[in-house]
């Protein structure tokens, strides 16, 4: 079995988020939804958990940092092309998303990125196939 990676994030307002999250063509695992969590699909092995903030305090005795604020984590995912990565921002913005930066060419890399509604940032990636197959 592959290794699957959960990324939890807390989230002000559930519901909002997965509206958000949805606009940009995310899907929901129903089996691990309620008032409280949410699963999103990512990929066959990556999920993120959008959880309300008092069901993230559940899992650590430490404060919940304010990502419009501070750092806690950057998102990267990888896309197929550099027009999906635009696409992926534009559908970001205009959910209600914000982008911090320009979007970064690189020749062999192209990138950029959004905030969510709660501000944890996602870059979204193209790397050409031979950049990523080099060792």
């Amino acid at each position: 079995m592959a290794t699957k990676i959960f990324v939890n994030l807390p989230v002000k307002d559930l519901n909002r988020s997965v509206e958000f999250f949805t606009k940009l063509g995310f899907s929901f695992n129903a089996q691990f939804t309620d008032e409280t969590a949410t699963s999103m699909i990512v990929s066959d092995d990556i999920f993120v958990m959008l959880l309300t903030h008092d069901k993230f305090k559940t899992f650590t005795p430490k404060e919940i940092c304010d990502a419009t604020k501070s750092t806690e984590v950057l998102v990267c995912l990888s896309s197929e092309s550099r027009e999906e990565v635009d696409e992926m921002v534009g559908k970001a913005v205009a959910a209600g998303g914000t982008t911090y930066n320009q979007p970064q060419d690189h020749g062999f890399m192209y990138g950029h990125g959004f905030a969510d509604l709660d501000g944890h940032i996602w870059e979204i990636i193209y790397m050409e196939p031979s950049a990523i197959n080099q060792g």
